[in-house]
């Protein structure tokens, strides 16, 4: 009788509980501007950017220039100062930066360019001096990636290296024996380089004396160098310019001052370096879009967020981890994390799909049934690692219904790493990553404009918006109804444990092990519902804090159910 009541209590508080989201899609959706993002991606990803260079550096200006016409004001002395403010943070570099300029490999006697920068710029890998100015002509010896070792000091000295392993690996073995400089090719297997001929994956090498150059070689580039070698001796001509020299790091950040509790905050962050259009020249065109249309929101008076909103622009993991950890206090305020990158892949060219890459959940652990991870790689969680939220839910719901909305395709993915959402995580605070895997262009010189969708920006940044506005204005109603959908998104979930738990122990697998499994599922949602509580900017009454007793004892009776059909 007991659970009978409970449950009416349940129905009754939750049943009435309307969907918060509608009314902030409708400005969203209305709102947001996908040319204006397509274009800041455009202004971006011509650049090769790391931080400090040129492009980088201009990458920042711009988004600058956007916050400006949008209305926000230099930030003076601290962020309380104005309802919209910006500041341009400036760190003086321990080391120089590095730049690209120009670039191109040929084979003496043929016509054709073996490789030139203006098709292929990541062909000089980060920390590669230039040539001199009129280039060099030298003989080039193959090695095999195996030979490097063993190979007589004498036979490298004063010739140019090739061989298929990486640049980073080939440079400190040839350049320490006395080679003018390496040709090295390394190329993930997800970038499809037997398809992808032309792509070349920009790397790194350890250069600090600025003492060496290396290019790096495409599938083609290789094949066709290969073939030279089979016809007798190659010389070759090099042509490298790059740039070296001090810098500033610089972070940009804008904040929309909650006007009720403006010390919490939801954080969105998107990285600039890196030389792509999608990774992630998307990323900051999206969020540069939604600073642009929050701030006409809110000057509209059609928005007014309770708690700040802060949009910040810089170096991946660490502007992000900085902005996190330097500052205690505002640590503390920090209440949702999300990591805008590789967000306007055209997927019919790119191959892969949305992805929402969950907080850690019992699927990074135990991968089964319809979970997968992407081609990026499982991360090492641990049951300690777990991260129960109803943040997830809560995400992947807005998305779904986006989806559904504009007839767009998303997936999620467990928890991996690797991107801005993991210093949320990290300093305890529930953070997210938005993007696309696997792209086949990833990290290739062939991310390029060409490849991006202005609509898939779009969805994203009406899906990362929605939620913002959501969560910062969250009330009991916005409680209530998400404190809904995570109770049904528990029950769903242990029924496919169940059921892939029974499958599993019929096929011989560990009763005790199946079962841990759905325990720990259990658990987690558990969990997961007794962080709604703290949704509320002001708590208004006790309905949210019985309704959660009401939905624990629900998934607690599941859970033992379960537990016990599984004997």
């Amino acid at each position: 009788m007991k659970n009978i009541i409970f449950a009416f209590l349940f129905l009754s508080v939750s049943v009435y509980a309307q969907d918060p989201t509608s009314k902030y899609f409708k400005l969203t959706r209305t709102g947001f501007n996908k040319e204006n993002a397509y274009n800041t991606t455009s202004f971006v990803e011509k650049y090769w950017r790391l931080p400090g260079n040129k492009g980088f550096n201009a990458s920042i200006y711009h988004i600058e220039d956007i916050l400006k016409k949008a209305g926000y004001v230099l930030q003076q002395n601290n962020e309380q100062e104005a309802p919209l403010t910006y500041r341009i943070e400036k760190r003086s570099m321990k080391k120089n930066t590095w730049e690209p300029v120009n670039a191109s490999l040929i084979i003496v006697g043929e016509d054709k360019p073996l490789l030139e920068f203006q098709t292929n710029r990541n062909m000089i890998p980060i920390g590669s001096a230039s040539t001199p100015v009129e280039g060099i002509a030298a003989e080039a010896i193959y090695l095999k990636a195996t030979d490097l070792k063993t190979t007589n000091d004498k036979d490298i000295k004063g010739k140019i290296v090739f061989s298929e392993t990486g640049t980073g690996r080939l440079f400190n073995l040839a350049i320490n024996a006395g080679a003018l400089g390496v040709l090295g090719y390394a190329i993930p297997s997800y970038n499809q380089p037997e398809k992808n001929q032309t792509s070349i994956s920009f790397s790194g090498i350890n250069n600090p004396d600025n003492k060496g150059w290396a290019i790096n070689l495409s599938y083609a580039a290789k094949e066709r160098l290969k073939k030279a070698f089979e016809k007798g001796p190659v010389k070759l001509k090099v042509n490298i310019e790059t740039k070296s020299y001090p810098s500033d790091e610089l972070t940009i950040v804008a904040n929309i001052k909650g006007n009720v509790s403006p010390d919490q905050r939801f954080v969105f962050s998107a990285h600039v370096q890196e030389p792509g259009a999608n990774d992630n020249a998307t990323g900051v065109g999206t969020l540069a879009e939604m600073a642009r249309l929050s701030a006409s929101l809110v000057k509209e008076g059609k928005f007014s967020p309770q708690r700040t909103l802060t949009f910040l622009w810089g170096d991946e993991i660490v502007s992000t981890k900085r902005y996190i950890t330097e500052d205690t206090l505002r640590a503390k305020g920090i209440i949702w994390g999300m990591s805008l990158d590789m967000v306007g892949e055209d997927t019919e060219k790119t191959g892969g799909t949305f992805l929402i890459e969950k907080m850690p959940d019992p699927s990074a652990i135990w991968t089964r049934g319809k979970d997968k991870h992407s081609e990026w790689g499982a991360g090492d969680v641990k049951e300690k690692d777990l991260f129960p939220h109803y943040y997830n839910d809560f995400i992947m719901k807005i998305c779904t219904d986006q989806g559904v909305f504009a007839n767009w395709t998303i997936n999620f993915n467990p928890f991996e790493g690797g991107s801005d959402h993991t210093p949320f995580l990290q300093n305890n605070i529930p953070g997210l990553l938005m993007w696309h895997f696997t792209d086949v262009f990833y990290h290739t010189d062939n991310d390029r404009l060409d490849k991006v969708s202005a609509t898939t920006m779009q969805n994203v940044g009406i899906s990362a918006l929605t939620a913002a506005y959501t969560l910062v204005n969250a009330d009991e109603n916005t409680a209530l109804f998400t404190l809904n959908e995570v109770k049904n998104a528990a029950s769903k979930r242990l029924k496919i444990e169940y059921d892939l738990s029974k499958q599993a122990i019929k096929e011989g697998k560990s009763i005790s092990d199946e079962k841990h499994i759905v325990q720990t599922w259990g658990k987690y949602y558990i969990d997961a519902l007794a962080t709604v509580q703290s949704m509320q900017v002001k708590a208004q009454s006790t309905k949210v804090g019985s309704a959660t007793k009401v939905a624990v004892i629900a998934i607690e009776t599941e859970i033992a159910k379960y537990l016990k059909d599984l004997n």
